[in-house]
């Protein structure tokens, strides 16, 4: 049975929860520049997509010196993308991570500043890796603020691919965090 813990709703669909730089910017972009922003979000989110770590499916005996190879270079790779995530840090200072949870529906995080007024209009970036340069940018209108000070905000309808790949990402890390709870060993 399914622990309700276990899952991370928003706006009644799973959702991706992590602690993580975000910023609200209002006003949101004008319409010409909403059409570039899609394709930017959608190039966004397959580099995370690549960048989150992926479980190693184990290989063949005949493919172990290939494996061996692949793994090596994988390494090589984190380590210049880590060294690369530091130099951005260096030169495009990101807001403080604050708890967040997302999907392709809304948001809901509470800001280091004040909240943004119910019915605000405007833009919420996201930033999900230290060496992906941009953020994620969503446009949408604050729904609630809570007394606590947390802000949810529904996004405006997203293209269909970048829905996808937000889906793909947010049930992945689901299926990682329910595995990590209920592993054996774990009280």
């Amino acid at each position: 049975m399914l622990d309700p813990a276990d899952t991370v709703v928003l706006y009644e669909e799973l959702a991706f929860q992590d602690v993580m730089p975000v910023r609200w910017n209002s006003p949101p972009p004008e319409p010409a520049a909403a059409v570039g922003l899609a394709e930017r979000n959608l190039q966004v989110m397959q580099a995370w997509d690549a960048l989150e770590d992926h479980p190693v499916v184990e290989q063949a005996e005949e493919n172990a010196p290939l494996a061996a190879e692949i793994q090596r270079l994988d390494r090589k790779m984190t380590l210049l993308l880590a060294l690369v995530g530091q130099l951005l840090a260096l030169n495009r200072p990101r807001p403080a991570p604050v708890p967040l949870r997302f999907n392709a529906h809304g948001a809901l995080w509470r800001p280091a500043g004040q909240a943004p007024q119910i019915g605000a209009p405007g833009v919420l970036e996201i930033y999900l890796h230290e060496c992906i340069a941009q953020p994620l940018r969503l446009s949408g209108r604050i729904t609630a603020v809570a007394d606590t000070g947390e802000v949810k905000i529904r996004f405006e309808p997203l293209d269909d691919a970048l829905c996808a790949v937000i889906a793909k990402i947010a049930f992945r890390r689901h299926r990682r965090q329910i595995a990590a709870r209920h592993a054996p060993g774990r009280m």
